[in-house]
């Protein structure tokens, strides 16, 4: 059996996830509470920790990682649960837009001020630095994904 690249992003993701992880479980009440509030927090925990753990396994050389890091560290200060991990929140400075106010996308330009909603530190960026980033970003998201499934298969096998 091969022993795992320590220094592969599948390993630095994984292991800080499991860490935080660890960390959930540990604070958890061992009451067996699964009211949807619970339920919902300990989503939001999970989540953010993913979220986390990728971008601290890329660290700051990427500018999504910073952004998410930035939100992730500004999230504790300010006392509230970020509603989306991305480039807005849903707060005062950030309203929601309804379905019906959004603009058909123009190819081309259009599209990429779209990408730039979606990558998180994506607004500043230019254009050819908006397709590194989003090709990177998408490589560590499909990374957090397989990382997910085969923790959820190793667990719901015992």
């Amino acid at each position: 059996m091969n022993s795992p690249n320590p220094n592969s992003l599948k390993y630095r993701f994984t292991k800080g996830l499991l860490k935080a992880l660890a960390r959930i479980n540990k604070h958890q009440p061992r009451s067996s509470s699964s009211s949807s509030r619970e339920i919902q927090r300990r989503y939001r925990r999970i989540k953010n920790a993913a979220y986390a753990s990728m971008a601290c396994a890329v660290g700051t050389r990427r500018a999504w990682s910073r952004e998410l890091l930035w939100k992730i560290r500004n999230q504790a200060r300010n006392g509230g649960v970020l509603r989306r991990i991305g480039t807005t929140t849903t707060s005062t400075h950030y309203p929601m837009k309804k379905r019906s106010q959004k603009k058909p996308v123009v190819a081309g330009l259009g599209r990429v001020d779209e990408l730039r909603k979606v990558i998180p530190g994506g607004e500043g960026m230019d254009t050819w630095s908006l397709l590194e980033e989003t090709a990177h970003y998408m490589k560590c998201l499909t990374t957090q994904v397989k990382v997910m499934r085969t923790i959820v298969a190793i667990y719901s096998t015992t």
